[in-house]
């Protein structure tokens, strides 16, 4: 028995140094993976609806994850010119969640959201504009160049969804 666990488990390192991203994959499969700017683009529309409105999205600005299933979690920034100043703090961008998730330790179901960044913390609303759940948003001061909206994997599971060095965690 112990000839064949040794056997089996050289087999599997010997696949890990020959194939380094079959684990990487893998590992990425299970959780989800970061999607690029071409897939976001194909997925996100131009314009879309919150509270009696259309607003133009920043695609540019965008992010977002697929996971092992096949359900997404997305935002993109908004051009929210057209809406008074208290909804446009509130709803900086539209936020698209395929699947339950915990954001900041609180749960949030599938929906259509909007989402913005007051100080230390987030702000859910629906496409009403009625707020959902706030939960604290963290600081990261060593990230080296901020951006406006992105999704990254966080380094102890799950993501980040960041808005300039504020930045909130999500997974599933």
């Amino acid at each position: 028995m112990l000839k064949i666990i040794r056997k089996s488990l050289m087999a599997l390192l010997a696949i890990a140094v020959l194939f380094p991203g079959a684990a990487l994959a893998d590992a990425q499969a299970a959780g989800g993976a970061v999607l690029s700017s071409d897939e976001i683009h194909k997925l996100l529309p131009d314009r879309v609806y919150y509270k009696g409105q259309t607003a133009t999205t920043q695609l540019r600005n965008s992010g977002g994850v697929k996971f092992a299933d096949g359900t997404y979690v997305m935002a993109t920034l908004v051009d929210t010119s057209g809406y008074s100043t208290d909804v446009a703090n509130k709803y900086q961008a539209y936020f698209v969640v395929e699947t339950a998730i915990q954001i900041g330790g609180e749960k949030l179901g599938a929906g259509v959201y909007g989402l913005g960044f007051l100080g230390d913390k987030l702000v859910i609303t629906d496409i009403g504009g009625h707020d959902l759940l706030s939960v604290p948003a963290g600081l990261d001061e060593g990230i080296k160049r901020p951006m406006p909206l992105q999704v990254v994997s966080d380094p102890g599971g799950g993501f980040r969804l960041y808005a300039q060095r504020h930045f909130v965690h999500f997974s599933r």
